[in-house]
């Protein structure tokens, strides 16, 4: 994928992930009072407190943390971050309460709503954004706890919001908070992992030659030879290792079996893949 067609892709991804946030507050966890941390769930602590729309309370939580960011983190870092917010202040503004789901019925609210929540992160965070809030406070606490990861930093923030909705609304809409931000951290990374899944491929076999030739001239990817020893014959062999996505590998699979029935597979799964074919440098804005 070209830049700008990258580039494109990740700004509609915002727009529609920002959109999924928006409905996953507004529709699902204020209508059931779930606090689930971050900057969504202080809002609805604020709107329950002092009646304050939820779309002003998101956008009043996140301005002095921009401020912030902006001389912890300098400009560029907060760009894509503030676009994300305002589209989220601005769903939540314009969008209705919709009745998506009963107002009692807590586990059907904290599954659903961390499905959508989950979708509408992930697609934000693989566009090399953040939604703000707790996001962008573990970003800027970094800078000062160097030693403590972000993710320990993010988790350490959501404890205490959701502590504070713990005192309001109670016990059991916390623990039906809990199952959401599960649901929501399951999907959020399925999300993640399937834009940039892939799997690692090594093959040993003695027509490595063969099958090289295959995966460079008809496939278009690169493969690594490396030579190996089995240990039982003592004779030596080419091990052959690369890189394809889910589709590539069936195809590939079905076309060593014919050149080689007795070739040894070993297919693993690759979270992330970058460089040529994949996610480039110069991609990554």
């Amino acid at each position: 994928m070209d830049k700008k067609k990258r580039v494109f892709r990740d700004y509609l991804f915002i727009v529609i992930g920002s959109f999924l946030i928006s409905v996953a507050s507004l529709s699902i966890y204020d209508r059931a009072e779930l606090v689930i941390g971050g900057v969504t769930g202080v809002s609805i602590i604020v709107r329950h407190l002092f009646n304050i729309p939820l779309w002003l309370s998101y956008s009043m939580i996140n301005v002095p943390l921009f401020i912030w960011g902006f001389f912890a983190k300098g400009g560029k870092f907060l760009f894509r971050t503030v676009i994300s917010t305002l589209l989220c202040s601005f769903f939540l503004y314009i969008l209705p309460a919709w009745e998506i789901l009963p107002k009692d019925d807590f586990f059907l609210a904290s599954v659903v709503g961390g499905v959508f929540m989950g979708v509408g992160c992930g697609m934000v965070f693989i566009s090399n954004c953040t939604t703000g809030g707790t996001d962008l406070l573990a970003a800027i606490l970094q800078t000062k706890f160097k030693h403590i990861s972000m993710a320990k930093l993010v988790q350490f923030v959501d404890s205490l919001v959701i502590l504070w909705g713990l005192q309001i609304f109670g016990v059991t809409k916390a623990l039906y908070a809990l199952v959401s931000i599960y649901v929501f951290t399951k999907v959020c990374e399925a999300i993640m992992e399937g834009m940039h899944f892939a799997k690692s491929v090594t093959i040993i076999s003695h027509k490595g030659e063969e099958i090289a030739q295959y995966v460079i001239s008809k496939m278009s990817r690169g493969v690594t030879g490396i030579e190996a020893k089995g240990m039982y014959t003592k004779n030596g062999i080419t091990m052959l290792y690369c890189v394809l996505s889910n589709r590539e590998v069936s195809v590939l699979k079905d076309e060593v079996y014919n050149i080689d029935d007795k070739a040894f597979f070993i297919i693993s799964d690759v979270r992330e893949v970058h460089g040529e074919g994949f996610i480039r440098r110069d991609e990554m804005i």
